[in-house]
Formats: C-alpha cells, sequence, structure tokens
C-alpha cells in the first residue's frame, strides 16, 4: 500500500501521473480479480471432481450395478427385497427330501457273527433266526464300456447284390467315443464351466478315459455344428415373443473386449457376440430389428432405435435410487423406491386375484403420485450453470436419474399397464451372469470362433433348462443326431 506521502508527490507531478497510477491500480485490480477467478474455477472443478470419486467410492452392489464380487467391504443388510416374514428353512406342508428304503436292492451282502457274544462259542454252521438290514446308496465302480457295433453283409437270393446294414448316428469309422462320454465333456465344460484340462482329467480320474484336449475340442465343434439349427430356431422364437429381455456384458477374447449380447424369454435364450455394444451389434445379431413385443431392457439408447415398445429395469432404477438417497440425502429418492415397490405389490396382487389390470382410480392415483415426486426430484436437482466453456455443464447423477424418470415414464411404469410386462430385467441379468461365472472361473476366450461355439450351445443349454429338460440328456441327444427341439411360445 502506497503511503500519503507518496500519493501526495505524485498529485504535485501533475494529471498525467495521477491518470498513470491510476491505471496501474486498476490494471493490477484486474489481473488479481482475473487470477482469482481462474483459481475459483479450479477450486469448483476439484471440488466436482472429488464428488464423482466420493461418488463412485460409496457404490458397491446394493446401490449400484456393480457385482457384489467388487465391494471391498460387505455393504450393510440392507436388501430391496422386501421381508416375508417366514422363518429359514423348509415351511410347514413343504414335503422335503429324504432317501427312501428299496424293496429291492441291486446287492445284498450278508454278514454272519462268528461267535457267541455271551459264551463266546462259535457259531459257523448255525442257522440264522433273523437279520437287522442296513441301505447305503452309492455309485457303482465306474469305467468305460466298449461296445463293437457289426454291420452283417447280406447277399440277395434274387439279384445277387450284397447289402450292408446301416451303423447308427454317431458310430464313426474305426473306433471312437461315444454320444454319452462326448456329452459329458461339453455338458462340464460349458454348463459346470469347467476348463479344458481340467475336465480332461476329470475324465480321468472319474472313469480312466483319456480324453485330451484336442479330443474335447472336436466334441465341442462338432455339438456346435449341430446346434445350427436349433439357434436359428431359438433367434426366430425370440423375435416373434410378445416380451423379450436384452442385455449386453464385456467379454475377453484373445486379450481384447468383446461384447456379448442375450435376447431371451422364459423359454428362450440367445447369445450372439460382437465386437461393439450399441446398434449396430444389434443390428447385425438381427433380432431386434424383427422384434415386434415389448422390448426389456436397462435403457441403454441403441435399444431405443427400434420402433417396438420398450420397458425400463425397474431394478436398476432402485438400486440408482438408493444411491441418491443415501449418498446424497434427497428424500424424494426414497419415496420414489417406495412408491414403485407399493406398484409392484399392487400389480402382483391384482396378478394373483385373476384381473387383468389396475382400477382407474388407482391407476391415477399412482400417477398423481409419480408427477409429484418428479417435481421434488427436480427442485432437488436444479439445472447446473453454464461454466462459459463450450458444451453443456456435465449434469449430476440425481439430475440425470430425475431427468430419465421423467421423460422415460411410460418405460418405467409399463409393467404397471400391462401386465406381461416384468418390473425388471432379471431374466437378461441371470441369464447372461453364467458368462461372467465363466469368465472367472476359465479366463478369456482365446479364439472369436471359440467365444462363438460358447454363445451357440450354451444357449442351447440355457432354452433346454428353462423347458425342463436335463442339460446332460439334451447334450448327448446332440451327438446321436437327435437334438431337444425347444417350444417357442408358452
Amino acid at each position: 500500500m502506497m503511503s500519503r506521502e507518496a500519493i501526495l508527490s505524485v498529485y504535485e507531478q501533475g494529471p498525467e501521473e495521477v491518470i498513470a497510477l491510476v491505471e496501474a491500480l486498476f490494471a493490477r485490480i484486474e489481473g488479481q480479480q482475473e487470477q482469482l477467478g481462474a483459481q475459483q474455477e479450479q477450486i469448483s472443478l476439484l471440488t466436482r471432481r472429488v464428488g464423482e470419486l466420493e461418488d463412485r467410492l460409496s457404490k458397491n452392489s446394493r446401490n449400484s450395478s456393480k457385482p457384489p464380487s467388487s465391494d471391498e467391504l460387505p455393504p450393510k443388510p440392507k436388501s430391496l427385497r422386501e421381508p416375508s416374514g417366514r422363518k429359514p428353512g423348509g415351511q410347514p406342508g413343504h414335503p422335503g427330501e429324504t432317501l427312501l428304503w428299496v424293496e429291492e436292492p441291486d446287492r445284498v451282502v450278508g454278514h454272519l457273527p462268528e461267535r457267541c457274544e455271551g459264551c463266546g462259542e462259535s457259531l459257523a454252521g448255525v442257522v440264522a433266526i433273523g437279520y437287522e438290514g442296513r441301505q447305503v446308496v452309492d455309485l457303482p465302480p465306474l469305467a468305460l464300456e466298449v461296445t463293437e457295433h457289426q454291420a452283417q453283409c447280406k447277399r440277395c437270393p434274387g439279384c445277387g447284390r450284397t447289402s450292408s446294414a446301416a451303423f447308427p448316428p454317431g458310430v464313426a469309422p474305426g473306433i471312437g467315443y461315444g454320444p454319452r462320454i462326448k456329452g459329458l465333456g461339453v455338458y462340464l465344460m460349458y454348463y459346470q464351466l469347467l476348463p479344458y484340462w481340467r475336465t480332461s482329467e476329470l475324465l480321468s480320474d472319474l472313469v480312466d478315459a483319456s480324453l485330451s484336449v484336442g479330443t474335447l475340442f472336436r466334441a465341442v465343434e462338432h455339438c456346435s455344428e449341430e446346434l445350427a439349427d436349433i439357434e436359428g430356431l431359438i433367434k426366430r422364437g425370440v423375435q416373434q415373443a410378445e416380451v423379450a429381455h436384452f442385455d449386453e456384458t464385456g467379454i475377453g477374447i484373445a486379450g481384447e473386449k468383446r461384447w456379448l449380447h442375450v435376447a431371451c424369454t422364459r423359454l428362450l435364450t440367445h447369445y450372439g457376440m460382437h465386437p461393439k455394444r450399441g446398434s449396430g451389434a444389434s443390428r447385425e445379431i438381427g433380432i431386434l430389428p424383427e422384434f415386434g413385443g415389448v422390448a426389456v431392457h436397462d435403457g441403454l439408447y441403441g435399444y431405443r432405435e427400434y420402433e417396438c415398445e420398450h420397458a425400463s429395469c425397474n431394478a436398476h432404477h432402485l438400486r440408482e435410487l438408493t444411491f441418491i438417497e443415501e449418498r446424497h440425502g434427497q428424500e424424494w429418492a426414497g419415496k420414489m423406491k417406495a412408491l414403485l415397490l407399493d406398484i409392484k405389490r399392487e400389480v402382483e396382487a391384482a396378478i394373483e386375484t385373476g384381473r387383468s389390470r389396475l382400477r382407474t382410480e388407482t391407476l391415477e392415483g399412482y400417477l398423481q403420485r409419480y408427477q409429484g415426486l418428479i417435481e421434488e426430484g427436480i427442485e432437488a436437482n436444479p439445472p447446473l450453470e453454464r461454466t462459459g466453456k463450450p458444451g453443456r455443464p456435465r449434469q449430476t447423477k440425481g439430475k440425470n436419474l430425475v431427468d430419465r424418470l421423467d421423460k422415460r415414464r411410460d418405460e418405467v411404469l409399463r409393467f404397471m399397464h400391462d401386465f406381461r410386462v416384468p418390473f425388471d430385467n432379471n431374466q437378461a441379468e441371470r441369464d447372461v451372469r453364467m458368462i461372467k461365472t465363466q469368465q472367472k472361473v476359465s479366463g478369456c476366450f482365446r479364439t472369436t470362433h471359440g467365444a462363438a461355439m460358447f454363445c451357440r450351445i450354451r444357449g442351447y443349454i440355457s432354452t433346454a433348462k428353462k423347458q425342463g429338460q436335463s442339460a446332460l440328456d439334451a447334450l448327448e441327444r446332440v451327438f446321436t443326431g437327435n437334438p431337444f427341439v425347444p417350444t417357442l411360445q408358452g
């Protein structure tokens, strides 16, 4: 700060010196203001960045789409599911399962007492007067069985031509493994998700079968080729469904990230592998472009390019609302979560009583509550002010969520208006979960060809299981030339 004497000295030097002094002071003030503005902007950016990082650290499997395996510490035991009020374990009236006494056992082993328990006299040759029976249920010794197929030749007594019998399907020239052992190998790898080498080792330990990794791979290739038509049938069934579920997840192929797309119903499962995630992948896979029903999904923008009706997964919304309520303390989020669960219970009760829709006054009441909570959410999450930089400012998670619930309310509440539509997309999430499990157990796929075979065979297994078939039996049937043909509707 200048002293009084210095200011008077400048004043005495004339008007020009005073003007120069004032201009210098204003320039200095403006420079300090610009510096302060830059510092404030940097503080604002850092504050926002810290908030984003804290939000990321606050996410777990209960309040986001992160899997439970990503939780560093177990989250609080607060499930989104409503308590049933029942005690753990079997419920009253449940028949239970236990081993039953077999009247005609496969084998009976007699055990004779050698000496009297009282005096020690030998009981050899004494006739038994009764017995106490106990049964043990166990596996017999496992071993491969070799069957030789002989196709007989006969000469026609009329024309003299020799005719030979045809070998059954799956009986190759020379010697080879049969449909049961091949089906078991594919079952272990593609249903139980064992790696090739562990499957080979297990079969060797179990039945002394020396199926090499190469032999197993050829069995998988044969199985995949035989299921090409079944895969096409499943694909057509999903295209024609009234309601279908769609989801996608990242998979590793030869060290690179690719995407696995699932399209499914309660009876059918189709897996498609593609380098991309969005609408381009859906077009090439070919199910959504031909689909005319209600598509249930997690809201990925690429799904909405298609003209079918859409329904949003409310399990995702419940997790996001939980995060906004607990992390940012916004009451509207907790109220919205309660509202969605109230509607879910109302729909379930209506279905149980045989109704096909909710009463008009009930619908109007829920819609009014929904609108009121949207208005509360918008008030709690005002738009961010522009910073002067090009483009819109990045919105908060709460703002993004309330905007989506507002703009996509028809998709969010479709389950309330159409009882065919489920509350969530859990069907697709369950079907895609096994793929993630496979990645954790066996690692990434080594080739695109191997990933494509896995998608086809796993889709067939999932479909067979949904329709009450044994996975092992369904795979054995592939190697006999008679694969399971799924029902498309039901």
